[in-house]
Protein backbone atom coordinates (compact mmCIF):
# COMPACT_ATOMS: atom_id res chain seq x y z
CA UNK A 1 0.00 0.00 0.00
CA UNK A 2 0.96 3.50 -0.91
CA UNK A 3 0.76 6.75 1.41
CA UNK A 4 1.11 10.60 0.22
CA UNK A 5 3.36 12.61 2.12
CA UNK A 6 1.77 14.91 4.91
CA UNK A 7 3.02 18.54 4.00
CA UNK A 8 2.37 21.66 6.30
CA UNK A 9 2.20 24.35 3.78
CA UNK A 10 2.95 26.71 6.61
CA UNK A 11 6.31 25.37 6.97
CA UNK A 12 7.08 24.82 3.55
CA UNK A 13 6.23 28.46 2.90
CA UNK A 14 8.86 29.61 6.18
CA UNK A 15 11.64 26.84 5.17
CA UNK A 16 11.43 28.40 1.44
CA UNK A 17 11.00 32.19 2.27
CA UNK A 18 13.11 31.98 5.19
CA UNK A 19 15.82 29.68 4.52
CA UNK A 20 16.40 29.09 0.69
CA UNK A 21 17.86 32.74 1.05
CA UNK A 22 20.52 34.62 2.34
CA UNK A 23 19.13 37.64 3.25
CA UNK A 24 15.51 40.06 3.04
CA UNK A 25 17.36 42.04 0.36
CA UNK A 26 16.71 39.31 -2.46
CA UNK A 27 12.92 39.92 -2.57
CA UNK A 28 13.19 43.53 -4.73
CA UNK A 29 15.01 41.12 -7.11
CA UNK A 30 12.60 38.03 -7.27
CA UNK A 31 9.78 40.84 -8.05
CA UNK A 32 12.03 42.56 -10.81
CA UNK A 33 12.77 38.93 -12.20
CA UNK A 34 8.96 37.97 -12.49
CA UNK A 35 8.32 41.25 -14.00
CA UNK A 36 10.74 41.36 -16.52
CA UNK A 37 9.80 38.21 -17.44
CA UNK A 38 6.55 38.95 -17.54
CA UNK A 39 7.61 42.00 -20.17
CA UNK A 40 9.73 39.13 -22.02
CA UNK A 41 6.79 36.91 -22.84
CA UNK A 42 4.76 39.79 -24.64
CA UNK A 43 7.44 39.76 -27.67
CA UNK A 44 11.03 41.00 -28.46
CA UNK A 45 9.16 44.47 -30.01
CA UNK A 46 7.15 44.88 -26.34
CA UNK A 47 8.42 48.36 -24.48
CA UNK A 48 8.34 46.90 -21.22
CA UNK A 49 8.04 49.38 -18.34
CA UNK A 50 8.42 48.31 -14.43
CA UNK A 51 7.12 50.83 -12.36
CA UNK A 52 8.12 50.40 -8.19
CA UNK A 53 6.07 52.78 -5.90
CA UNK A 54 7.64 52.44 -2.20
CA UNK A 55 5.80 52.90 1.22
CA UNK A 56 6.72 56.29 1.07
CA UNK A 57 4.75 56.89 -2.26
CA UNK A 58 1.93 54.75 -1.20
CA UNK A 59 1.57 55.80 1.85
CA UNK A 60 -0.16 53.34 3.57
CA UNK A 61 3.07 51.70 4.02
CA UNK A 62 2.96 49.02 1.35
CA UNK A 63 4.75 48.02 -1.93
CA UNK A 64 3.79 47.64 -5.09
CA UNK A 65 5.49 46.73 -8.59
CA UNK A 66 3.27 47.23 -11.48
CA UNK A 67 4.45 45.87 -14.82
CA UNK A 68 3.09 46.07 -18.44
CA UNK A 69 3.86 42.23 -19.19
CA UNK A 70 1.51 39.42 -20.89
CA UNK A 71 -0.37 38.83 -17.49
CA UNK A 72 -2.22 35.68 -15.85
CA UNK A 73 -4.91 33.97 -16.35
CA UNK A 74 -7.32 32.38 -13.46
CA UNK A 75 -5.72 28.67 -13.95
CA UNK A 76 -2.33 30.28 -14.51
CA UNK A 77 -2.70 31.80 -11.47
CA UNK A 78 -3.28 28.37 -9.84
CA UNK A 79 -0.40 26.76 -11.48
CA UNK A 80 2.19 29.04 -11.35
CA UNK A 81 1.58 31.22 -7.91
CA UNK A 82 0.00 28.53 -5.65
CA UNK A 83 2.39 25.32 -7.14
CA UNK A 84 5.75 24.57 -5.04
CA UNK A 85 7.59 22.02 -7.14
CA UNK A 86 6.09 21.20 -10.00
CA UNK A 87 7.49 21.85 -13.49
CA UNK A 88 5.15 20.29 -15.99
CA UNK A 89 2.56 22.87 -16.16
CA UNK A 90 4.78 25.62 -16.50
CA UNK A 91 6.19 24.38 -19.62
CA UNK A 92 3.04 23.74 -20.75
CA UNK A 93 1.76 27.91 -20.24
CA UNK A 94 5.33 28.70 -21.72
CA UNK A 95 6.83 30.42 -18.50
CA UNK A 96 9.60 27.80 -18.61
CA UNK A 97 11.51 29.41 -21.92
CA UNK A 98 14.97 29.80 -22.10
CA UNK A 99 15.02 33.66 -22.23
CA UNK A 100 13.12 33.78 -19.10
CA UNK A 101 15.60 35.02 -15.77
CA UNK A 102 13.18 32.63 -13.66
CA UNK A 103 10.56 30.31 -13.53
CA UNK A 104 7.61 32.36 -11.54
CA UNK A 105 6.00 31.45 -8.08
CA UNK A 106 8.72 30.19 -6.13
CA UNK A 107 10.41 33.91 -6.09
CA UNK A 108 7.39 35.06 -4.91
CA UNK A 109 7.75 33.02 -1.50
CA UNK A 110 10.78 35.18 -0.81
CA UNK A 111 8.57 38.27 -0.56
CA UNK A 112 7.24 36.54 2.80
CA UNK A 113 10.65 37.66 4.04
CA UNK A 114 9.59 41.16 4.34
CA UNK A 115 5.79 40.79 4.21
CA UNK A 116 2.62 38.57 6.30
CA UNK A 117 0.42 39.41 3.12
CA UNK A 118 1.23 39.20 -0.98
CA UNK A 119 -1.39 40.65 -3.32
CA UNK A 120 -0.95 39.90 -7.30
CA UNK A 121 -3.70 42.02 -9.39
CA UNK A 122 -3.04 40.80 -12.93
CA UNK A 123 -5.16 39.86 -16.22
CA UNK A 124 -3.98 38.86 -19.26
CA UNK A 125 -4.73 40.13 -22.90
CA UNK A 126 -8.41 38.55 -23.46
CA UNK A 127 -9.19 37.36 -19.81
CA UNK A 128 -10.86 38.56 -17.17
CA UNK A 129 -8.81 40.08 -14.22
CA UNK A 130 -7.95 38.09 -11.45
CA UNK A 131 -6.71 38.98 -7.46
CA UNK A 132 -4.42 36.76 -5.81
CA UNK A 133 -4.09 36.93 -2.27
CA UNK A 134 -1.09 34.98 -0.26
CA UNK A 135 -0.71 34.51 3.65
CA UNK A 136 2.58 33.67 5.57
CA UNK A 137 0.64 30.98 7.11
CA UNK A 138 0.37 28.96 3.68
CA UNK A 139 -3.38 30.26 2.71
CA UNK A 140 -3.96 32.36 -0.45
CA UNK A 141 -7.88 33.33 -2.03
CA UNK A 142 -8.41 34.03 -5.38
CA UNK A 143 -11.30 36.08 -6.72
CA UNK A 144 -12.33 38.85 -9.71
CA UNK A 145 -9.96 41.42 -9.60
CA UNK A 146 -10.93 45.54 -10.56
CA UNK A 147 -10.80 46.01 -14.23
CA UNK A 148 -7.40 46.68 -15.41
CA UNK A 149 -4.91 46.98 -18.38
CA UNK A 150 -2.94 43.79 -19.57
CA UNK A 151 -0.02 43.46 -17.18
CA UNK A 152 0.15 42.61 -13.29
CA UNK A 153 0.40 44.54 -9.98
CA UNK A 154 2.06 43.07 -6.38
CA UNK A 155 1.27 44.42 -3.61
CA UNK A 156 2.95 43.60 -0.64
CA UNK A 157 2.08 44.31 3.05
CA UNK A 158 4.75 44.74 5.60
CA UNK A 159 5.29 42.29 8.36
CA UNK A 160 6.34 43.93 11.86
CA UNK A 161 9.86 44.67 11.83
CA UNK A 162 10.27 44.39 7.98
CA UNK A 163 8.94 48.23 7.52
CA UNK A 164 12.26 49.84 6.42
CA UNK A 165 12.81 47.02 3.65
CA UNK A 166 9.78 48.72 1.81
CA UNK A 167 11.01 52.60 2.05
CA UNK A 168 12.11 54.38 -1.03
CA UNK A 169 15.40 54.90 -0.20
CA UNK A 170 15.89 51.17 0.46
CA UNK A 171 13.83 49.95 -2.37
CA UNK A 172 15.85 52.52 -4.92
CA UNK A 173 19.16 51.14 -3.35
CA UNK A 174 18.16 47.42 -3.84
CA UNK A 175 16.51 48.47 -7.36
CA UNK A 176 19.36 50.16 -8.72
CA UNK A 177 22.03 46.66 -7.48
CA UNK A 178 19.61 44.26 -8.69
CA UNK A 179 18.52 45.83 -11.91
CA UNK A 180 20.35 48.92 -12.98
CA UNK A 181 21.42 47.14 -15.92
CA UNK A 182 18.31 45.27 -16.95
CA UNK A 183 16.84 45.95 -20.43
CA UNK A 184 13.33 47.40 -19.66
CA UNK A 185 12.73 50.78 -18.26
CA UNK A 186 12.99 50.23 -13.97
CA UNK A 187 11.54 53.46 -11.72
CA UNK A 188 11.18 53.50 -8.16
CA UNK A 189 8.72 56.07 -7.23
CA UNK A 190 9.16 58.33 -10.43
CA UNK A 191 12.57 57.89 -10.86
CA UNK A 192 14.50 55.89 -13.03
CA UNK A 193 17.44 53.00 -11.75
CA UNK A 194 17.96 51.70 -14.75
CA UNK A 195 21.44 52.65 -16.64
CA UNK A 196 20.74 50.38 -20.13
CA UNK A 197 24.90 50.12 -21.08
CA UNK A 198 26.74 47.27 -19.86
CA UNK A 199 30.19 48.64 -18.13
CA UNK A 200 32.13 46.50 -20.37
CA UNK A 201 30.81 48.55 -23.06
CA UNK A 202 31.78 52.14 -21.54
CA UNK A 203 35.02 54.15 -22.57
CA UNK A 204 37.81 53.44 -21.19
CA UNK A 205 37.91 56.18 -18.63
CA UNK A 206 34.23 55.55 -18.14
CA UNK A 207 34.92 51.56 -17.08
CA UNK A 208 37.84 53.19 -14.85
CA UNK A 209 35.28 55.58 -13.09
CA UNK A 210 32.69 52.55 -12.84
CA UNK A 211 35.32 50.08 -11.20
CA UNK A 212 36.35 53.06 -8.81
CA UNK A 213 32.46 53.41 -7.66
CA UNK A 214 31.55 50.03 -7.65
CA UNK A 215 34.48 47.94 -6.76
CA UNK A 216 35.62 50.47 -4.73
CA UNK A 217 39.01 50.59 -7.09
CA UNK A 218 40.66 51.49 -9.98
CA UNK A 219 42.02 49.17 -12.06
CA UNK A 220 45.56 48.14 -13.48
CA UNK A 221 43.94 47.41 -16.38
CA UNK A 222 40.21 45.93 -17.87
CA UNK A 223 40.47 43.06 -19.64
CA UNK A 224 37.25 42.44 -21.95
CA UNK A 225 35.61 38.60 -21.59
CA UNK A 226 33.73 37.01 -24.01
CA UNK A 227 32.74 33.11 -23.95
CA UNK A 228 29.96 32.72 -26.58
CA UNK A 229 29.13 29.30 -25.48
CA UNK A 230 27.82 30.57 -22.30
CA UNK A 231 26.26 33.65 -23.51
CA UNK A 232 29.02 35.65 -21.44
CA UNK A 233 29.98 38.88 -21.99
CA UNK A 234 32.14 40.93 -19.17
CA UNK A 235 35.55 42.33 -18.10
CA UNK A 236 37.98 41.42 -15.56
CA UNK A 237 39.56 44.34 -13.53
CA UNK A 238 42.98 43.61 -12.88
CA UNK A 239 43.48 44.70 -9.18
CA UNK A 240 46.34 47.24 -8.81
CA UNK A 241 47.90 46.00 -5.26
CA UNK A 242 49.07 43.31 -4.05
CA UNK A 243 46.38 41.01 -2.64
CA UNK A 244 46.76 37.72 -0.56
CA UNK A 245 46.61 34.61 -2.86
CA UNK A 246 44.59 32.56 -0.53
CA UNK A 247 41.91 35.41 -1.05
CA UNK A 248 38.64 34.21 -2.82
CA UNK A 249 37.55 37.35 -4.21
CA UNK A 250 34.17 36.85 -5.59
CA UNK A 251 32.91 38.73 -8.72
CA UNK A 252 29.84 40.82 -9.99
CA UNK A 253 27.90 38.05 -12.04
CA UNK A 254 24.32 39.05 -13.97
CA UNK A 255 22.19 36.53 -15.48
CA UNK A 256 20.19 37.98 -18.44
CA UNK A 257 20.83 41.64 -17.21
CA UNK A 258 19.77 40.53 -13.54
CA UNK A 259 22.44 40.64 -11.10
CA UNK A 260 23.11 37.09 -9.23
CA UNK A 261 25.37 38.12 -6.61
CA UNK A 262 28.33 39.97 -6.02
CA UNK A 263 30.67 37.78 -4.23
CA UNK A 264 30.03 34.70 -6.86
CA UNK A 265 33.12 32.59 -6.39
CA UNK A 266 34.20 29.93 -8.96
CA UNK A 267 34.17 32.10 -12.28
CA UNK A 268 38.01 31.99 -12.49
CA UNK A 269 41.01 29.38 -11.74
CA UNK A 270 42.47 30.15 -8.25
CA UNK A 271 45.73 31.49 -9.89
CA UNK A 272 43.27 34.36 -11.39
CA UNK A 273 43.03 35.83 -7.62
CA UNK A 274 44.66 39.11 -9.24
CA UNK A 275 40.99 40.26 -11.07
CA UNK A 276 37.48 40.53 -10.24
CA UNK A 277 35.48 40.18 -12.78
CA UNK A 278 31.48 42.04 -13.72
CA UNK A 279 30.19 39.72 -16.24
CA UNK A 280 26.99 38.83 -17.94
CA UNK A 281 25.00 35.17 -18.76
CA UNK A 282 22.47 33.97 -21.09
CA UNK A 283 23.63 30.11 -20.12
CA UNK A 284 25.33 29.77 -17.02
CA UNK A 285 22.69 28.61 -14.23
CA UNK A 286 21.84 29.72 -10.96
CA UNK A 287 21.38 27.25 -7.77
CA UNK A 288 18.32 27.23 -6.06
CA UNK A 289 18.49 30.26 -4.07
CA UNK A 290 19.74 32.44 -7.08
CA UNK A 291 22.70 33.50 -5.62
CA UNK A 292 25.19 31.33 -6.74
CA UNK A 293 26.49 29.65 -9.81
CA UNK A 294 25.29 25.96 -10.71
CA UNK A 295 28.57 24.18 -10.70
CA UNK A 296 27.58 20.51 -11.70
CA UNK A 297 26.70 20.44 -15.24
CA UNK A 298 30.41 21.23 -17.00
CA UNK A 299 29.31 24.61 -18.52
CA UNK A 300 30.63 26.69 -15.18
CA UNK A 301 33.74 24.80 -16.09
CA UNK A 302 34.02 25.40 -19.22
CA UNK A 303 33.39 28.88 -18.90
CA UNK A 304 36.15 29.16 -15.92
CA UNK A 305 38.94 27.75 -18.54
CA UNK A 306 38.20 29.76 -21.87
CA UNK A 307 38.37 33.20 -19.23
CA UNK A 308 41.41 31.89 -18.15
CA UNK A 309 42.48 31.41 -21.71
CA UNK A 310 41.82 35.32 -22.40
CA UNK A 311 43.45 36.49 -19.44
CA UNK A 312 46.39 34.12 -20.40
CA UNK A 313 46.11 35.48 -23.81
CA UNK A 314 45.76 39.17 -22.33
CA UNK A 315 49.88 38.99 -20.33
CA UNK A 316 51.00 37.14 -23.61
CA UNK A 317 50.05 40.44 -25.27
CA UNK A 318 51.66 42.38 -22.99
CA UNK A 319 54.72 41.23 -23.09
CA UNK A 320 54.76 41.64 -26.47
CA UNK A 321 53.68 45.24 -27.02
CA UNK A 322 54.27 46.78 -23.68
CA UNK A 323 57.23 44.72 -21.71
CA UNK A 324 57.46 48.04 -19.37
CA UNK A 325 53.72 47.37 -18.78
CA UNK A 326 54.53 43.74 -18.17
CA UNK A 327 57.29 44.50 -15.95
CA UNK A 328 54.90 46.73 -13.50
CA UNK A 329 51.94 43.69 -13.53
CA UNK A 330 54.81 41.06 -12.66
CA UNK A 331 56.04 43.21 -9.51
CA UNK A 332 52.32 43.43 -8.19
CA UNK A 333 50.88 40.18 -8.72
CA UNK A 334 53.66 37.87 -9.59
CA UNK A 335 52.37 35.11 -7.44
CA UNK A 336 49.58 34.12 -9.68
CA UNK A 337 51.42 34.35 -12.58
CA UNK A 338 54.29 32.48 -11.56
CA UNK A 339 50.92 29.61 -10.08
CA UNK A 340 49.84 29.32 -13.21
CA UNK A 341 53.33 29.24 -14.76
CA UNK A 342 53.38 25.78 -12.91
CA UNK A 343 51.44 24.04 -15.37
CA UNK A 344 50.95 26.15 -18.28
CA UNK A 345 53.98 26.20 -20.93
CA UNK A 346 53.54 29.44 -22.13
CA UNK A 347 53.49 31.21 -19.15
CA UNK A 348 56.43 29.25 -17.98
CA UNK A 349 57.97 31.38 -20.93
CA UNK A 350 56.91 34.47 -20.14
CA UNK A 351 58.21 33.80 -16.70
CA UNK A 352 61.63 33.15 -17.96
CA UNK A 353 62.07 35.78 -20.32
CA UNK A 354 60.60 38.89 -17.99
CA UNK A 355 60.07 38.13 -14.46
CA UNK A 356 63.20 39.13 -12.65
CA UNK A 357 64.22 36.48 -9.49
CA UNK A 358 66.61 37.25 -6.94
CA UNK A 359 70.06 36.11 -7.46
CA UNK A 360 73.96 37.05 -6.13
CA UNK A 361 74.65 39.13 -8.89
CA UNK A 362 71.34 41.08 -8.73
CA UNK A 363 68.21 40.82 -9.99
CA UNK A 364 67.66 39.13 -13.66
CA UNK A 365 65.61 37.17 -14.81
CA UNK A 366 66.48 33.62 -15.61
CA UNK A 367 66.95 34.05 -19.19
CA UNK A 368 69.55 36.87 -18.57
CA UNK A 369 71.03 34.22 -15.96
CA UNK A 370 71.43 31.68 -18.30
CA UNK A 371 72.88 33.58 -20.81
CA UNK A 372 75.19 34.55 -18.45
CA UNK A 373 76.17 31.41 -16.64
CA UNK A 374 74.83 28.78 -18.80
CA UNK A 375 73.03 26.61 -15.73
CA UNK A 376 70.66 27.86 -13.58
CA UNK A 377 71.83 27.19 -10.05
CA UNK A 378 69.92 27.86 -7.15
CA UNK A 379 69.46 27.47 -3.22
CA UNK A 380 66.40 25.87 -2.73
CA UNK A 381 65.44 28.09 0.65
CA UNK A 382 66.34 31.77 1.34
CA UNK A 383 68.45 30.86 4.52
CA UNK A 384 70.76 28.60 1.89
CA UNK A 385 70.99 31.03 0.03
CA UNK A 386 71.83 34.51 2.31
CA UNK A 387 74.35 31.69 3.80
CA UNK A 388 76.26 31.19 0.17
CA UNK A 389 75.23 33.96 -1.94
CA UNK A 390 77.84 36.43 -1.11
CA UNK A 391 80.86 33.78 -0.92
CA UNK A 392 79.28 31.96 -4.23
CA UNK A 393 79.93 35.56 -6.16
CA UNK A 394 83.62 35.37 -5.36
CA UNK A 395 84.54 32.41 -6.63
CA UNK A 396 82.42 33.95 -9.67
CA UNK A 397 79.50 31.50 -9.16
CA UNK A 398 76.23 32.36 -10.13
CA UNK A 399 73.37 31.43 -7.79
CA UNK A 400 69.72 31.74 -8.14
CA UNK A 401 67.41 32.31 -4.32
CA UNK A 402 64.83 29.47 -4.86
CA UNK A 403 63.28 30.37 -1.43
CA UNK A 404 60.43 32.60 -2.89
CA UNK A 405 57.28 31.15 -3.41
CA UNK A 406 57.29 28.69 -6.71
CA UNK A 407 60.63 30.08 -7.88
CA UNK A 408 62.46 26.58 -7.43
CA UNK A 409 59.96 24.48 -8.55
CA UNK A 410 59.58 26.98 -11.82
CA UNK A 411 63.70 26.15 -12.33
CA UNK A 412 62.88 22.47 -12.11
CA UNK A 413 59.99 22.70 -14.73
CA UNK A 414 61.88 24.36 -17.00
CA UNK A 415 64.89 22.00 -17.39
CA UNK A 416 61.97 19.60 -17.60
CA UNK A 417 60.07 21.13 -20.72
CA UNK A 418 63.68 22.25 -22.64
CA UNK A 419 66.39 20.02 -22.94
CA UNK A 420 68.53 22.72 -23.37
CA UNK A 421 68.19 24.09 -20.32
CA UNK A 422 70.36 22.99 -16.96
CA UNK A 423 69.29 22.95 -13.59
CA UNK A 424 71.02 22.55 -10.33
CA UNK A 425 70.15 22.70 -6.85
CA UNK A 426 73.53 23.94 -4.84
CA UNK A 427 74.91 21.86 -2.15
CA UNK A 428 76.50 24.17 0.13
CA UNK A 429 79.50 21.22 -0.06
CA UNK A 430 79.98 21.64 -3.11
CA UNK A 431 81.62 25.18 -2.85
CA UNK A 432 84.42 23.45 -1.15
CA UNK A 433 85.76 21.85 -4.42
CA UNK A 434 86.04 25.42 -6.17
CA UNK A 435 88.05 26.56 -2.96
CA UNK A 436 91.70 26.52 -2.64
CA UNK A 437 93.24 23.94 -0.62
CA UNK A 438 96.51 25.21 1.98
CA UNK A 439 100.34 24.33 0.57
CA UNK A 440 101.59 21.67 2.53
CA UNK A 441 104.06 23.71 4.54
CA UNK A 442 101.40 25.65 5.97
CA UNK A 443 98.88 22.76 6.83
CA UNK A 444 101.80 21.16 8.40
CA UNK A 445 102.53 24.66 10.76
CA UNK A 446 98.71 24.38 11.39
CA UNK A 447 98.12 20.70 11.90
CA UNK A 448 98.44 21.22 15.83
CA UNK A 449 95.82 23.70 15.89
CA UNK A 450 93.46 21.99 13.51
CA UNK A 451 94.05 19.37 15.80
CA UNK A 452 92.83 21.02 18.78
CA UNK A 453 90.12 22.81 16.75
CA UNK A 454 88.43 19.24 16.24
CA UNK A 455 88.45 18.10 19.84
CA UNK A 456 86.85 20.96 20.83
CA UNK A 457 84.01 21.28 18.19
CA UNK A 458 83.78 17.04 18.08
CA UNK A 459 80.90 16.93 20.49
CA UNK A 460 78.67 19.06 18.90
CA UNK A 461 79.22 16.84 15.97
CA UNK A 462 81.32 19.09 13.48
CA UNK A 463 84.30 18.71 11.03
CA UNK A 464 87.13 21.55 10.84
CA UNK A 465 88.29 22.03 7.86
CA UNK A 466 91.12 24.67 6.56
CA UNK A 467 91.33 26.30 2.89
CA UNK A 468 91.59 29.77 1.42
CA UNK A 469 88.83 31.42 -0.17
CA UNK A 470 87.36 34.51 -1.03
CA UNK A 471 85.72 36.95 0.51
CA UNK A 472 88.96 37.26 2.67
CA UNK A 473 87.04 39.09 4.87
CA UNK A 474 84.87 36.06 5.90
CA UNK A 475 86.76 34.18 8.35
CA UNK A 476 84.96 30.99 8.49
CA UNK A 477 81.98 29.43 7.09
CA UNK A 478 79.54 26.45 8.44
CA UNK A 479 78.65 24.49 5.62
CA UNK A 480 76.05 21.57 5.81
CA UNK A 481 75.57 19.10 2.92
CA UNK A 482 72.00 18.01 2.38
CA UNK A 483 72.84 14.67 3.44
CA UNK A 484 74.32 15.75 6.64
CA UNK A 485 70.99 18.54 6.97
CA UNK A 486 69.19 14.78 7.18
CA UNK A 487 70.86 13.10 9.05
CA UNK A 488 70.53 15.60 11.89
CA UNK A 489 66.64 15.84 10.97
CA UNK A 490 66.48 11.90 11.61
CA UNK A 491 68.60 11.90 14.57
CA UNK A 492 66.07 14.64 16.17
CA UNK A 493 63.45 12.56 15.80
CA UNK A 494 64.79 9.26 16.49
CA UNK A 495 65.81 11.07 20.13
CA UNK A 496 62.13 11.98 20.35
CA UNK A 497 60.72 8.82 19.53
CA UNK A 498 58.72 6.36 21.97
CA UNK A 499 60.26 2.87 22.35
CA UNK A 500 58.36 1.60 19.13
CA UNK A 501 59.19 4.02 16.71
CA UNK A 502 62.85 4.49 18.35
CA UNK A 503 63.36 0.92 17.70
CA UNK A 504 62.18 1.24 14.42
CA UNK A 505 64.59 4.64 13.81
CA UNK A 506 67.48 2.56 15.19
CA UNK A 507 67.23 -0.11 12.71
CA UNK A 508 66.69 2.69 9.75
CA UNK A 509 69.99 4.80 11.14
CA UNK A 510 72.19 1.90 9.20
CA UNK A 511 70.89 3.12 5.66
CA UNK A 512 71.52 7.11 6.76
CA UNK A 513 74.22 9.15 5.54
CA UNK A 514 76.77 10.00 8.21
CA UNK A 515 78.09 13.47 6.44
CA UNK A 516 78.94 15.82 9.09
CA UNK A 517 78.19 19.60 9.09
CA UNK A 518 81.93 21.62 7.85
CA UNK A 519 83.34 24.14 9.58
CA UNK A 520 85.70 25.33 7.01
CA UNK A 521 88.49 28.35 7.87
CA UNK A 522 89.61 30.89 5.31
CA UNK A 523 93.09 30.75 5.52
CA UNK A 524 93.28 33.84 3.33
CA UNK A 525 91.74 35.65 6.00
CA UNK A 526 94.50 37.35 8.91
CA UNK A 527 92.31 36.94 11.89
CA UNK A 528 92.47 32.89 11.34
CA UNK A 529 96.09 33.16 10.87
CA UNK A 530 96.87 34.51 13.38
CA UNK A 531 94.84 32.28 15.82
CA UNK A 532 96.27 29.32 14.14
CA UNK A 533 99.59 30.32 15.84
CA UNK A 534 98.57 31.96 18.98
CA UNK A 535 100.41 29.13 21.04
CA UNK A 536 97.62 29.03 23.77
CA UNK A 537 95.28 25.84 23.53
CA UNK A 538 93.18 27.50 25.87
CA UNK A 539 92.99 30.78 23.92
CA UNK A 540 93.30 29.14 20.20
CA UNK A 541 89.80 27.03 21.36
CA UNK A 542 87.78 29.91 22.81
CA UNK A 543 88.31 31.77 19.33
CA UNK A 544 87.50 28.78 17.05
CA UNK A 545 84.62 28.15 19.45
CA UNK A 546 83.53 32.17 18.62
CA UNK A 547 84.49 31.10 15.42
CA UNK A 548 81.64 28.62 15.31
CA UNK A 549 79.15 30.49 16.79
CA UNK A 550 79.84 33.33 14.34
CA UNK A 551 79.41 31.20 11.46
CA UNK A 552 76.19 29.41 12.93
CA UNK A 553 74.21 33.23 13.27
CA UNK A 554 75.25 34.48 9.61
CA UNK A 555 74.67 31.33 8.14
CA UNK A 556 71.43 31.62 9.41
CA UNK A 557 71.26 28.23 10.51
CA UNK A 558 69.25 26.90 13.64
CA UNK A 559 71.07 27.27 17.39
CA UNK A 560 70.72 24.16 18.85
CA UNK A 561 70.46 23.89 23.11
CA UNK A 562 74.24 23.52 22.83
CA UNK A 563 75.39 25.33 20.57
CA UNK A 564 73.46 28.70 22.48
CA UNK A 565 76.04 27.50 25.42
CA UNK A 566 78.94 27.40 23.57
CA UNK A 567 78.12 31.04 21.91
CA UNK A 568 77.83 32.06 26.23
CA UNK A 569 80.66 30.17 27.18
CA UNK A 570 83.29 31.00 24.61
CA UNK A 571 81.99 34.51 24.72
CA UNK A 572 82.56 35.17 28.53
CA UNK A 573 85.69 33.02 27.93
CA UNK A 574 87.37 35.44 25.68
CA UNK A 575 85.91 38.52 27.63
CA UNK A 576 87.75 37.04 30.73
CA UNK A 577 91.08 37.00 28.86
CA UNK A 578 90.68 39.94 27.59
CA UNK A 579 90.32 41.37 30.82
CA UNK A 580 92.36 39.85 33.41
CA UNK A 581 93.54 40.32 37.09
CA UNK A 582 91.77 41.66 39.41
CA UNK A 583 89.83 45.34 39.84
CA UNK A 584 91.55 48.23 41.99
CA UNK A 585 88.74 48.12 44.63
CA UNK A 586 89.22 44.39 45.13
CA UNK A 587 93.11 44.55 45.94
CA UNK A 588 92.15 47.16 48.59
CA UNK A 589 89.72 44.91 50.19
Amino acid sequence: MSNTFQVDLRGIVDLLSHHLYASPRVYVRELLQNAVDAITAVGPEHAGVVSVVSSDGTGDGTLRIDDNGIGLTEAQVHELLATIGRSSKRDELGFARHEFLGQFGIGLLSCFLVADEIRVHTRREGAAPVLWTGFSDGRYTVRAGDEREPGTTVTLAPRRGAEHYLTGETVTDLARTYGSLLPVTVTVDDRKVTVGTVPWELPTESRMSYAERTLRFRPFDVIELNVPAAGLTGAAFVLPTPVNPASRGGHRVYLKRMLLSETVEGLLPEWAFFARCVVDSTELRPTASREALYDDDGMLAETREAIADQLRGWLVRLSATDPRRLGEFLSIHHLGVKALALHDDEMLRLVEQWYPMQTNMGEVTLAEFRARHGVLRYAATADEFRQLAGVAAAQDLGLINGGYVYDAELIQRLAALDPEVRAERLDPTDLTTRFTTVDAEAELQMRPFLAAAQRRLDRLGCEVVVRAFDPVTTPALYLVSRAAAFNDEFTASRDQADDLWGGVLDALSRTVPTDRPQLVLNHRNPLIRRVAVLGDAELSGLAVESLYGQALLLGHHPIRPADAALLTTSFLGLLDRAVPGKTTGEETR
